[in-house]
């Protein structure tokens, strides 16, 4: 049992690394520690409490953290730090002796951090509590907002796919979601708060229904009857789990954005193997081709993983000319990043990490070509633009339905409102297309 006079007149300070997930599981604690009055810290104000939630996706990425929570601990001495997340999970022990953490919270412990805070005296070893990956079944719903324009809304979580270069499925667990009348409700309360956009995450979207005998299309259908939700994207889906039904139903949809993210991570056949991928380039392409059959304008990003074990050069040239023919939008690189305990470590050529960067340099040319032919494709074309509230300098910016990035004089009165546009030219740094607003119908 919490005493909550441990709370009593104290501010707290989160950071999130890594994913959207993430940030939208920071959101959910940090709503925990505002009902028993713990106030968020203002700009300059030193924490009392400080929550790191983080990734551990790549070695960079657990790099960053350790990197993240001894800056943080500088900022606010003397502050009760709690570290959790995917880092947390997997080198909880390593976590605990980083100078200044008191709280190492594995990710079966993160919906629950209020059991864990009975007093915030300082520790000089982190305590530990975790569990094994196997013990791992909680569902925390979770919905975090950027700038209440739009917001992120986990529908799912864990990973059965095991895939042999990743360590997600030992960090997070088996693969478990919310009921679809959760949902549903999680996005009517975003309604009430003004919210117009949700983007639907997890860590394999796709999967949804495992624990609750539903599906990913039935979560989908009802999510898009829920009045006053402009447009829902769909973040990261796997190739085998998009379905022609999920395609067909998105081209007719009211609400879901034409914008798809697909991880193709090779283009070669043979490495998506050694990675134990559920899908080959053939299905892949054929995914993307119904795509943009069925909704031409469709934006479509795709993840790539260059320098795997096992990725020759020759292999490598295969997954080079297949990104070059296949009608993708944008890439999202990664250098391959050896991880303990996973299977790609058996796999016997590894790539220097000179080679791995070169590989990366070539696919993010390939991406920027892509994406501004995207761009210059729909110059004088009508779109519909959901503005969002930040601004940068006298502009402000916002994204059609196929995610072009638009940038307009500032005017308050757009924010958070679909205002239809012909898209012009490019900006002045090339890093957004310029409009004209169009009389409202």
């Amino acid at each position: 049992m919490t005493d909550n006079t441990v709370f009593e007149n104290k501010t707290a300070a989160y950071y999130t690394l890594g994913c959207k997930l993430n940030f939208a599981e920071t959101s959910s604690i940090g709503k925990l520690l505002e009902e028993q009055g713990v106030r968020r810290v203002q700009n300059g104000e030193k924490a009392d409490i400080c929550v790191v939630n983080t990734c551990s996706v790549t070695e960079l990425a657990d790099k960053k953290c350790r990197q993240a929570i001894r800056r943080i601990g500088k900022q606010h001495p003397g502050a009760f730090m709690i570290v959790t997340g995917c880092y947390a999970q997997l080198k909880a022990e390593e976590v605990s002796h980083i100078e200044g953490v008191d709280l190492v919270l594995g990710a079966e412990q993160k919906p629950h951090i209020l059991s864990y805070l009975n007093n915030l005296d300082k520790a000089q070893t982190g305590a530990v509590v975790t569990s094994p990956t196997k013990d791992i079944h909680t569902f925390s719903p979770s919905c975090s907002s950027d700038d209440r324009t739009r917001h992120f809304l986990k529908v799912q979580d864990g990973c059965d796919y095991y895939c042999s270069y990743c360590t997600i499925p030992f960090a997070r667990g088996r693969s478990r979601n919310g009921s679809i009348a959760d949902m549903v409700a999680q996005a009517r309360e975003v309604v009430s708060k003004g919210g117009k956009e949700i983007v639907l995450t997890g860590v394999n979207i796709g999967d949804f229904g495992k624990t609750t005998g539903e599906t990913f299309i039935d979560l989908i259908r009802a999510l898009d009857r829920v009045e006053g939700i402009a447009r829902y994207r769909i973040s990261s889906i796997e190739p085998d789990l998009v379905t022609p039904e999920i395609i067909t139903f998105v081209a007719a949809s009211r609400r879901f954005a034409p914008h798809f993210h697909l991880p193709l991570q090779s283009g070669s056949d043979e490495v998506l193997k050694l990675m134990r991928r559920k899908y080959d380039t053939a299905l892949f392409r054929y995914r993307v081709e119904m795509i943009k059959e069925m909704i031409p304008g469709a934006f479509i990003g795709a993840d790539v993983i260059v320098g795997t074990r096992g990725e020759t050069d020759e292999l490598f040239g295969e997954t080079r000319r297949f990104i070059e023919q296949a009608d993708i939008t944008q890439l999202h690189v990664f250098s391959y990043s050896e991880r303990p305990g996973t299977q790609a470590l058996k796999i016997p050529h590894s790539v220097d990490p000179k080679t791995r960067h070169d590989r990366s340099r070539q696919l993010a040319d390939i991406s920027e070509a892509k994406h501004r032919a995207f761009y210059d494709r729909h110059i004088g074309r009508p779109a519909g633009v959901l503005f969002e509230h930040t601004r940068k300098g006298s502009h402000m910016y916002g994204f059609t339905e196929n995610y072009i990035r638009v940038e307009t004089p500032y005017s308050a009165g757009l924010a958070n409102n679909v205002s239809r546009v012909i898209l012009s030219g490019w900006n002045a740094d090339r890093t957004a297309l310029t409009c004209k607003h169009l009389p409202n119908p």
